[in-house]
């Protein structure tokens, strides 16, 4: 009904004066958004852009209706306040803005007013329909072709599947395997009609960061080691994927829900299996990691993954989509 309001022009679409790049999914749970934005701020910074990340900040303990999360030169609050995703996304692009905010017009007008912006990035942002976006980017998981069957509550589908058609492009993340990638598009087909060949990127471990020190180690250094894996994300299956390719011997596995609130009580439970089963490390995901950090003692051995997205098919097109939003807009604003 919302989708519908707007259509018809019952709901208005604002627009901000740069560039919006909105990353976002039609599923419920994990398809890889956090570290496709990641990938794509590093691009737009490579070319110099000033840019900002603007996110919801799901299941933040701040009530403030604006939260800067970063000011492109330093962290300013923590994870609980800003989310645990924002917070990761600040961590790793040091030199982008971060704020967090229901409403992302109004966030975005609070951003630019104090900061020179050349370009705003949504994370989560397919169903913020309020503003409107230059590029709108639709991820799906190709692990996940089931969960593009029915909407909430028969199914995943946070809305109905012809939604896609909205995508300004549809990149089909953890391609791995060709036979998954061609049933999403199946699905994908059966509903839009005919559509250009997705992007497909695939989520690589990169190297196992110390979640007490920072410090980093190759994946060599893993490899062969037993661990007691631990993640609350939206796709558990794929972290533990990702670490067996690395090599690490998996004893055992706690799954938390996504977002989830650590405790001092979780430490010692998951410490106390670890040393139970001889763990030689307990591996955890960067998002995780995030939260865990001020639970640890120095001496703990608990490691992240970091990943690394690579575009496997159609990263020209990607590139040129995301790196040339300025000049569209330089083109509409002249014409």
């Amino acid at each position: 009904l919302r989708v519908l309001l707007y259509d018809w022009g019952w709901f208005a679409q604002r627009r901000l004066p740069v560039p919006v790049l909105a990353v976002g999914n039609l599923t419920l749970g994990g398809t890889g958004k956090t570290p496709v934005v990641i990938m794509l701020v590093d691009w737009l910074l490579a070319q110099g852009k000033r840019v900002a990340i603007l996110s919801r900040g799901y299941r933040r303990t701040s009530t403030a209706s604006y939260l800067l999360v970063s000011n492109g030169e330093r962290l300013l609050v923590g994870p609980s306040e800003a989310g645990d995703e924002p917070f990761l996304m600040a961590q790793r692009c040091p030199k982008a803005i971060v704020a967090v905010g229901a409403d992302r017009y109004e966030l975005g007008d609070w951003v630019l007013k104090q900061f020179p912006v050349d370009c705003l990035v949504l994370d989560d942002g397919f169903q913020h329909l309020g503003l409107y976006r230059d590029v709108n980017l639709l991820l799906v998981d190709a692990t996940d072709a089931e969960g593009l069957s029915a909407s909430v509550p028969a199914g995943r589908l946070r809305e109905p599947l012809r939604a896609a058609a909205r995508a300004t492009a549809i990149v089909v993340t953890r391609a791995d395997v060709p036979a998954q990638v061609t049933e999403v598009c199946r699905r994908l087909r059966a509903t839009l009609g005919s559509m250009p060949d997705p992007i497909q990127a695939v989520f690589r471990p990169e190297s196992l960061v110390s979640v007490v020190t920072g410090a980093s180690q190759p994946l060599s250094w893993s490899k062969g080691k037993t661990a007691l894996l631990c993640s609350g994300v939206g796709h558990a299956g794929s972290f533990r994927s990702i670490v067996e390719t690395i090599g690490i011997r998996i004893l055992d596995e706690a799954v938390y829900a996504d977002h989830h609130a650590y405790t001092s009580q979780d430490i010692e439970r998951l410490s106390t299996r670890a040393a139970e089963l001889q763990a030689e490390l307990i591996v955890t995901t960067e998002k995780d990691a995030c939260k865990l950090v001020s639970l640890l003692q120095p001496t703990d051995n608990w490691w992240a993954v970091r990943l690394t997205t690579h575009v496997t098919v159609g990263e020209d097109r990607l590139r040129r989509l995301v790196l040339g939003m300025g000049n569209r807009l330089k083109a509409e604003s002249e014409g």
